[in-house]
């Protein structure tokens, strides 16, 4: 039997999990409120509640998992990328813990993280076969990847300026929507007309992307209208989240249409944050019964930053004995 603890810490989540022969019996995520205030997340705060929810995030995956920490083989962490205070937290408690326990420490990439997600065990949820493609969408990325195996990923396509997942924030910051305003984009979107108003696609050569253009339309638009009807964001809310959650996932899914035809893949994935926009989702699926796709969609709770995809990813890595040493240190752009 192995087991192995993940520690997720990247942004705005302390997450603590725990993997016992490839399945996930515990993932506590600790969220924080407090960047709420702010509207966005504050990186000097965001490492200082790190450090308050570690210990009792790590307590409640161990009790849950109803284990002794004295059974755990092995300690994945996530190394980068992030926002270094964050990691830094995360990281110097694998270090210690594993340490103290005379265990080793597995360091893991966040985003390839985000795509083996799809191998956490989910009943009798098909995984995808290797290879496949996985459109990655996150706060901080936008990334189709070749998945050839577990740990032997090629990034064919990326955002050249901001990622989809920046796009809604801003987006819903133009929008005066609290923050996290994505989730609340989605939840407009659901009653609007996606063909209300119509927002460019900007035309990016091969498999890239660019979505700074995009904010900059979407700003000027609300600019305007709201100059002309100062009643115009609360007459239109829905439509006008719609219209721009339309644009946004037709970049993607149309790019992703592309990367497949040039890789003649039919599995094909999605993956992090953006990967829970129901827009999204559905679209995906709507692609999928056009072109004959096996579409692999996470759960929900497997979206967003979580230390389920750290241990799982990090079971992997134990399978083949890639570990670490303990002069490892954090990784803000951690290469893929």
């Amino acid at each position: 039997m192995s087991i192995v603890l993940g520690i997720e810490s990247s942004c705005d989540e302390t997450s603590a999990s725990v993997c016992i022969d490839g399945k996930i019996v515990s993932n506590i995520i600790a969220n924080q409120t407090i960047h709420e205030q702010y509207g966005g997340v504050v990186p000097e705060l965001a490492s200082r509640v790190h450090q308050q929810n570690i210990v009792p995030a790590v307590h409640q995956a161990i009790v849950a998992a109803k284990i002794d920490k004295k059974q755990i083989d092995a300690v994945a962490f996530t190394r980068g990328p992030g926002l270094l205070g964050s990691l830094l937290v995360g990281t110097s408690f694998a270090k210690s813990f594993a340490l103290a326990n005379g265990i080793p420490i597995i360091e893991i990439n966040h985003m390839q993280a985000h795509i083996l997600a799809h191998f956490i065990p989910d009943g009798d949820k098909a995984l995808p076969k290797f290879p496949f493609l996985c459109l990655t969408v996150s706060g901080g990325h936008t990334q189709i990847v070749l998945v050839k195996d577990y740990f032997e990923m090629e990034i064919v396509g990326e955002t050249l300026d901001d990622a989809a997942g920046e796009a809604f924030d801003k987006t819903a910051k133009i929008l005066n929507l609290p923050y996290p305003g994505g989730p609340l984009i989605d939840k407009y979107a659901k009653t609007g007309n996606p063909n209300a108003y119509q927002f460019p696609e900007p035309q990016i050569p091969h498999l890239n992307f660019s979505f700074s253009g995009l904010k900059t339309a979407i700003l000027y638009f609300i600019r305007d209208h709201v100059k002309a009807n100062p009643d115009f964001l609360k007459e239109n809310m829905e439509d006008i989240c719609a219209s721009i959650q339309s644009r946004i996932v037709s970049i993607l899914l149309n790019k992703l249409k592309k990367a497949a035809i040039e890789y003649q893949i039919t599995d094909i994935a999605i993956a992090g944050g953006v990967s829970a926009n129901s827009g999204l989702r559905n679209g995906l699926i709507e692609f999928a019964k056009d072109k004959g796709w096996n579409v692999f969609i996470p759960k929900f709770e497997y979206c967003t930053d979580n230390a389920a995809m750290i241990a799982i990813a990090g079971y992997h890595k134990f399978l083949k004995k890639d570990f670490a040493n303990q002069d490892i240190s954090p990784l803000a752009r951690m290469p893929f």
